[in-house]
Parts: structure tokens; sequence; C-alpha cells
């Protein structure tokens, strides 16, 4: 059903909840995985366009989704990881035309009311612009950061 599916990763808490998720879904459907970080620093959405050098921001998060994915590696998952830079839902949009995603599978923070508008606007852009099949997975509304 889904060969490859696109995990968008924030560095935080909320990654366990979706990769517990995904993990199940991708045992179930034999798919490789792709993980992707968006960092949203001002280096890192200057990064290409001033040929700028890696931030030490941009060095940690490659370092935590290369952590992700040897986890993921190890328990038998076809993982692969993407580290990109500015804005997180073109990125993530873009990430899984050009990767030949057929699922992006996202958590998202279980935010009410004004909340939502003001903090699920990733998941919001992202199920708007993609023809690809989204799946939201909530977490709690108050999670322990990582």
């Amino acid at each position: 059903m889904y060969r490859r599916i696109l995990v968008p990763l924030e560095h935080s808490a909320y990654d366990q909840i979706i990769l517990a998720h995904v993990r199940q879904l991708a045992t179930l459907c034999s798919s490789s995985l792709l993980l992707i970080h968006v960092a949203d620093g001002w280096a890192a959405r200057h990064q290409l366009s001033l040929k700028l050098r890696e931030s030490e921001e941009m060095r940690l998060d490659r370092e935590y989704l290369e952590s992700c994915c040897a986890s993921l590696r190890a328990d038998g998952f076809e993982t692969d990881s993407l580290l990109a830079g500015g804005d997180p839902a073109g990125e993530i949009v873009a990430a899984a035309e050009r990767e030949h995603c057929d699922l992006i599978a996202m958590a998202v923070h279980g935010h009410k009311g004004i909340q939502d508008v003001l903090y699920g606007t990733t998941a919001n852009a992202v199920r708007h612009r993609t023809m690809v099949p989204v799946l939201l997975v909530r977490g709690p509304v108050r999670l322990v950061p990582s």
C-alpha cells in the first residue's frame, strides 16, 4: 500500500509518537522510511543562497536525524534521512514529491481553538499543499520537551 513514507521530525518528544506509529505501519506495508527535519533558523533558511557553512543548530539536527535512522535500521527498516532548511511546510511537500513518497506521516500537538491556528500551521499547510496522503497522529497537548 505505502512503499515510501515521509516522516517529518521536529526534534522534540512528539517525534517518538509518530515513530512508534510509523514503525507499525511500515512493518505492515513493507515500507521504506524517509525522515526529514526542516531547520528553520536564520542560517538554515539562508544557507544555500548565501553559501553559509552548516550552523551548530543544523549539525545537532543532522546528528539527531542520523540517530533516529540508526535506531530504525537496527530494527530492520530501510531508512534514509534528509535535513532541509527553510519553510517547513514547503520543504516537506517538496521532499514528498521529489523523493516519490506516497504517504506523509506527521505528529500533531492536539491544540484546541486559537492555539490550533497559531501552532498547527505546518501540518495544516502540508495537508493543503500536497496531493500525497497525509496521516496526522495526535500527541498530547502538553508533552515534556526532549
